[in-house]
Parts: C-alpha cells; structure tokens; sequence
C-alpha cells in the first residue's frame, strides 16, 4: 500500500482501479466535453433566441447562480441576452467543474419547438466545453474550431478521451475531432427551427465583426426578398 497525495493509503491490489481514477480526474481537470439540453424560461426568451443575435455555432458565457439550494446555469449570449438554462442536475455538475477551476463555454448547436405540453415549447442543445486556463490558448483555438463546424451544420463527438485531449494541446488547438454526434431522432410534434448557419446569418455575422458592406448587402438582400414576395403575391391576385 501507499498513500495519495491527500495522506490517504491505497491498496495495491486495486492499484488499476486507482490509477484509472488517477488519470480521470487528471483528464477531468484539462478537458469537459458534452451536449446538453437547454430551455427557456420564456417566450420573450424564445424571441431572442430565434432572433439575428443568436446564431448557430455562436460561443456563449455560462452564468452559475444558486437559487434556494438550487444549482441553475444560464447561457448568455454575445450581447448579454439570456437565452435559456440547463436542468439543476446538469447546472450542479457544471459548477462543480467551475470550482475546480475549469473555465465553461457554450456553443449554440440548434433551436427546436415541441408542441407539448401546450402552448409549445422552445429549446435547443448547446455543445458544453469545459478547459483547464493552463491551456487557455490551445482550447480557444480548438472552440473556434468548434463553433465553425456547428455553424455548418456538424456536430463533432466532445466527449474525449485523455489522447484526444493530447491532441488538441499538442496540436495548439488545431486539431478536431472527427467522429460526429447525431441530432436527436424528431419525434411527433416536434420541428428542428435552427441546425446550421445560412447565408444570411453569414452577412449578419459580417456586420457583427464590422464589414458594413456586408451588413448593407444582408439589409438589401433582405428588402429584395420581400419586394419580390409582394410581386410574386400581387401576380397571383392576392392583392
């Protein structure tokens, strides 16, 4: 036997068993990978999110409050607009990873209505990614890539293992996974509003980082576009 690091002695007979936690909770503290389900509070909520300030493969900050003993955590987008919140199981396993010093970060993945319970509901998955500061630089990098292959429509497997995790640090962020995960099967009731970026949500994402010719171009693509439905109406006798 001998003893951890905590001054707590271990059996050499699990010794496998302690060294496959050892190296978990080593792993645990670099890398978190996942998607979860969130919702909306509200249908003000929802408007948001449905609306041009969020976009698939858009980075959110995650905001952990306590409410009555109760863990919540919160998405927040770009303009610091809430968008919707995890279950509390999820909301405590992420501020559990928070006070071990992982910083958190949330990637809108895709928006989906459910009829019931009436009146409807709006939700979404967000990819979840949790990183060591240590490697700050590296894992930047790596959500960057991130958010670029949801934005397409691609959601990369983030749950990694310890040599996938070696990967991205090795590689400076580089590297991405390349196995994928499955949006949800569609049940009865259900419409998927949001899976990728469009190309107007690429001009909207031009304007945002400051090409005003992009934003004009989205604005007169836009003004088209329904210039053209009022023709198109008016043709077929409409008004």
């Amino acid at each position: 036997m001998f003893p951890d690091s905590s001054g707590s002695v271990m059996v050499f007979s699990t010794t496998h068993g302690i060294v496959s936690a050892r190296a978990e909770r080593i792993f645990m503290e670099r890398y978190f990978g996942t998607y979860q389900t969130f919702r909306t509070v509200s249908k003000k909520d929802a408007a948001v999110l449905m609306g041009s300030n969020t976009l698939v493969g858009d980075r959110y900050r995650i905001n952990l409050t306590m409410d009555e003993g109760v863990h919540r955590a919160w998405l927040i987008n770009k303009f610091n607009e809430t968008i919707g919140y995890f279950d509390d199981s999820f909301s405590r396993e992420l501020s559990l990873l928070a006070a071990e010093g992982l910083e958190l970060v949330g990637i809108l993945s895709f928006v989906a209505f459910t009829e019931t319970p009436e009146p409807g509901e709006y939700w979404g998955q967000a990819a979840v990614i949790g990183y060591s500061p240590h490697y700050a630089e590296e894992f930047n990098q790596f959500i960057d890539g991130i958010c670029g292959l949801i934005g397409k429509g691609i959601r990369p497997k983030l749950a990694l293992k310890g040599s996938a995790v070696d990967e991205i640090i090795n590689s400076n962020g580089t590297w991405l996974p390349s196995e994928r995960e499955p949006l949800p099967e569609k049940q009865r009731g259900m419409a998927l509003l949001k899976t990728r970026r469009g190309f107007i949500d690429g001009l909207v994402e031009a304007g945002r980082t400051g090409n005003k010719g992009c934003y004009i171009l989205s604005w007169a693509f836009l003004l088209a576009l329904v210039a053209a439905i009022i023709i198109g109406l008016k043709s077929c006798g409409v008004f």
